[in-house]
């Protein structure tokens, strides 16, 4: 839902010879690939952070084909302990490999074919070493059993990690979110979103007492010796580590049925019983119409597989793929605010639809690395005013997204840093979405715009992508150069500025504040009451006006850019 602000640590300074070597290893290829990020002030990151960030031949050795989750939560220790098993394809032969758990808990054993494994520890990243060559195309599997106190989060979602709360009757309330941190927080996984599991088992035990949900659907529940019950649930569809989640309470459960573009579609509600009274007519004034809307836009719910699930959670909200995180508490808006300032934020639940918008962005179409989170972000926030459009028309929609640019800082770019698992701006979120509606105005036909947003939901299809692939796919389905757009709003902080004068019935115009060949069309006011496209460059251009002076002359404010009469 939101990014997270994780400081980078200095350990590496205590590091031996051959850590500094690697390290120096480690910068060149980020510098390598991250040329993008030339404009953004340097940031100093530490070798942890490139063990987690990097794709390094220890990660790209094996790809991940099933997990099976297995752990009991402490409630009252705020613990977990059990196991994760790791089904995989050896990508090329290999004899070590990397997966990632943090430091602070605790690995009790690795075992492969029942012969247990050394192991290293660095940072959290955990380097196994197997008997022998692990050849290509062997497929395998070996098991993680750890134990210990999970990071706890003070802020969540905001900050990552277990969120221990209570309801009202004094009942636990308790989940995860670890958005950023990383699931490897509290479970062993190969830490990095490039390669998600084809499908999961999720099997996790807690008290008699309570419910526990998680992703995917529930396949059984049975009673363990010592009083607790395990609930498995199975994912289907390819899911993202930090996706992965648990919610554990005092829950009431109903359940509907969607009729959507690819057939019924259940559709499950949790919400604590104390709420459930106000938790059903609230989710089914949103739930429907938004999917009714996100499938017009986006193309068909990406998991009817798995189902859809709303979940009441002990935080504001998360994507977590088929059990969205709620915690916005019934209110319209976010939190009963209205983020842009016209009202049209108050039309529906802030939360609801936006964590839901990520289903298709964020969980079906997934960043390979974090510091592209835009994609997730930026086309999930402007969902919002999608679905403001579907359900209260155009110039609905074009208020909203207008509404939001108020809260853009244009601090740093919107990409962050390659391979050091950080993200970019916040701005990916109203920036980027007031980025896809200049393109939508460039496109200058909805029918085609809709289009590109099917074409990315069907070709990027339960895919892990990158910045370049969403960037050629959208000029190409598009017809239209993009690249110098993309340049200048996700890889700079400055906004276009449209320079002009008028004087004797001409328009002198150009481009000012803008990346080296931006060429971007916008819609002016050539004559009074209509808008029209001219094409500027860095260069002056002219054009004529009617009944135009200095004072009224406009450009179409759907356009996320400035102006300046010089």
């Amino acid at each position: 839902m939101t990014f997270s602000k994780r400081p980078a640590t200095l350990l590496y300074l205590k590091t031996t010879m051959k850590r500094l070597l690697y390290s120096a290893i480690i910068i060149c290829c980020t510098f390598l690939s991250g040329h993008a990020q030339l404009l953004k002030p340097q940031s100093n990151f530490s070798l942890a952070d490139s063990l987690r960030g990097m794709l390094t031949p220890l990660r790209t050795c094996y790809d991940i084909n099933y997990y099976h989750l297995d752990v009991k939560i402490d409630i009252d220790q705020k613990s977990i302990s059990g196991s994760n098993t790791f089904n995989f394809t050896a990508v090329s032969d290999f004899s070590r490999l990397q997966f990632d758990l943090f430091s602070n808990l605790n690995i009790d054993k690795i075992v492969y074919k029942g012969q247990k494994l050394p192991y290293k520890r660095e940072f959290n990243a955990v380097f196994v070493t197997f008997p022998g060559m692990v050849k290509k195309g062997t497929k395998a599997s070996f098991e993680v059993y750890y134990s210990g106190k999970p990071v706890i989060a003070v802020k969540p979602p905001w900050d990552g990690g277990f969120i221990f709360s209570k309801d009202i009757a004094g009942a636990p309330f308790v989940s995860v979110a670890c958005e950023g941190l990383g699931a490897s927080s509290w479970w062993p996984n190969k830490d990095h979103l490039s390669d998600e599991a084809d499908s999961m088992l999720i099997s996790i035990s807690v008290p008699k007492a309570l419910k526990e949900i998680s992703n995917g659907r529930l396949r059984s529940i049975k009673d363990q010796p010592d009083g607790y019950r395990q609930y498995n649930w199975f994912v289907s569809n390819p899911i993202n580590n930090y996706d992965v989640t648990f919610y554990i309470g005092n829950y009431a459960h109903w359940t509907d049925q969607y009729k959507g573009e690819d057939g019924e579609l259940s559709l499950d509600f949790w919400s604590l019983k104390e709420d459930s009274l106000a938790a059903r007519p609230h989710w089914d004034a949103d739930v429907k119409r938004m999917l009714k809307s996100f499938e017009h836009w986006f193309g068909p719910y990406p998991f009817y597989k798995d189902g859809y699930k709303l979940v009441q959670a002990p935080h504001l909200g998360m994507e977590h793929q088929s059990a969205v995180a709620y915690g916005n508490k019934f209110k319209m808006g976010y939190l009963g605010r209205d983020l842009s300032g016209t009202g049209w934020g108050l039309k529906f639940d802030f939360i609801t639809v936006h964590e839901s918008g990520h289903e298709w962005f964020g969980n079906s179409i997934t960043a390979k690395d974090i510091g592209d989170m835009w994609i997730h972000e930026s086309f999930t926030n402007y969902s919002e005013p999608l679905f403001v459009e579907s359900e209260y028309g155009k110039e609905a929609s074009s208020a909203y997204v207008q509404g939001i640019r108020k809260i853009i800082r244009n601090d740093i770019p919107i990409i962050g840093p390659y391979n050091v698992n950080k993200e970019g701006s916040g701005d990916m979120y109203p920036k980027g979405a007031n980025m896809i509606h200049t393109i939508r105005q460039i496109i200058n036909d909805d029918e085609k715009f809709r289009s590109v947003l099917r074409g990315l939901s069907k070709t990027f299809y339960h895919q892990t992508v990158t910045t370049a692939q969403v960037e050629k796919y959208m000029s190409e389905k598009s017809g239209l150069t993009l690249d110098k757009v993309f340049d200048q709003y996700l890889r700079t902080t400055k906004i276009p500025v449209l320079s002009y004068q008028i004087a004797g019935g001409k328009l002198s115009y150009r481009w000012d504040n803008v990346v080296e060949g931006f060429e971007m069309p916008v819609k002016v006011t050539l004559k009074p009451g209509a808008f029209t496209f001219i094409y500027p460059t860095s260069q002056w251009k002219e054009a004529g006006v009617t009944e135009i002076t200095a004072d009224t002359f406009k450009a179409d404010p759907n356009f996320y850019i400035e102006l300046k009469m010089k």
